[in-house]
């Protein structure tokens, strides 16, 4: 989209964090491996999912959706952090902050209602096992993704269109160290009400709405798995949703502490480094450590990864054996 009235302001620097250049030779190798471990991590997710049989299910569907938001929310935000952190500050052209911001904001809305699906999904597979596979099945797979991007995309165009028509005459500086709505919206001239006040608005479809259909499913499942007889039975069950729980609490407990609780400038970039940084790392490490299914997939697949090794080195060396057999 082009913007009409943002010639005054063509580029903007992001000041990251300040005063941390001496702990650079530390913090950019640390960001480079947390970068490449969670795009590594997540499509090992991918990959066990789509090549194992017994992972083609609803539950391991909605985790591939996961592990692909994690890998998009990575790397928008960790590449344009490093030079960050190796120069104290990065300049960038102002359409590629707001190109940041609205990759940031559909991956992060995209999570709320996709986890809210997950838990859907293991209220029916707890709560109503009988009827699991009438209600989730492939199509309702499909349907809940395709619906949940249509409304993403939607609520895209609600603030990319007013944000395309405001005047950015304002410092060019953004104090963070990625192109969140606040900061943008500092650097503007012209009345920002109304986008704001559809930000508060949105926050009800996507995160309140969503955070309580999570309590209410999480609480009958709760009293489900209460009503088994059995420690063993409980823990069974209870090990079939720990890892979304796991996943959950993280997630949402640092939104809400971020935007619900007042912060100071140094705080919120702290917080906001945990949900764009580190939870996307901790998800894929949450589901492999604590799923038997996952672990399973893994070692078959590499078996037949070392099986193809061995096989591919026996051929390459047996004319070598022929000739001096």
């Amino acid at each position: 989209m082009q913007l009409k009235n943002a010639s005054q302001v063509t580029e903007i620097f992001l000041l990251g964090f300040q005063n941390v250049q001496r702990f650079s030779v530390l913090i950019f190798p640390l960001l480079l491996m947390t970068f490449c471990l969670t795009v590594c991590g997540n499509l090992l997710i991918i990959l066990l999912v789509f090549s194992s049989r017994s992972l083609h299910s609803p539950m391991y569907f909605f985790l591939t959706q996961l592990s692909l938001l994690d890998i998009l929310l990575t790397t928008n935000i960790i590449p344009n952090m490093l030079p960050i952190v190796l120069y104290e500050g990065r300049s960038m052209p102002f359409i590629g902050c707001l190109i940041q911001f609205f990759l940031f904001f559909a991956v992060e809305a995209l999570e709320c209602l996709l986890l809210t699906v997950m838990s859907y999904d293991r209220y029916q597979a707890i709560c109503n096992p009988l009827h699991y596979t009438t209600v989730i099945d492939i199509q309702f797979c499909l349907k809940a993704i395709s619906f949940i991007w249509l409304i993403i995309f939607c609520m895209i165009l609600m603030f990319a269109i007013p944000m395309g028509q405001y005047e950015y005459c304002g410092d060019n500086v953004i104090d963070h160290f990625f192109c969140d709505l606040d900061p943008i919206l500092e650097l503007s001239c012209s009345d920002t009400s109304l986008i704001k006040i559809e930000s508060m608005i949105l926050v009800i479809p996507i995160v309140l709405c969503p955070f309580t259909v999570i309590i209410v499913s999480y609480a009958y499942i709760i009293f489900t798995i209460l009503k088994i007889p059995s420690v063993s039975g409980r823990q069974k069950t209870f090990s079939t949703c720990s890892s979304h729980l796991a996943v959950v609490c993280i997630f949402y407990g640092t939104i809400i502490s971020m935007y619900l609780f007042p912060n100071t400038e140094d705080v919120k970039k702290i917080v906001s480094l945990l949900y764009t940084v580190v939870t996307p790392i901790l998800n894929p490490i949450t589901y492999s450590l604590g799923n038997r299914d996952i672990k399973q997939a893994f070692r078959k697949l590499m078996g037949k990864f070392l099986t193809a090794l061995q096989m591919s080195w026996l051929k390459s060396q047996s004319p070598f054996f022929i000739k001096y057999r």
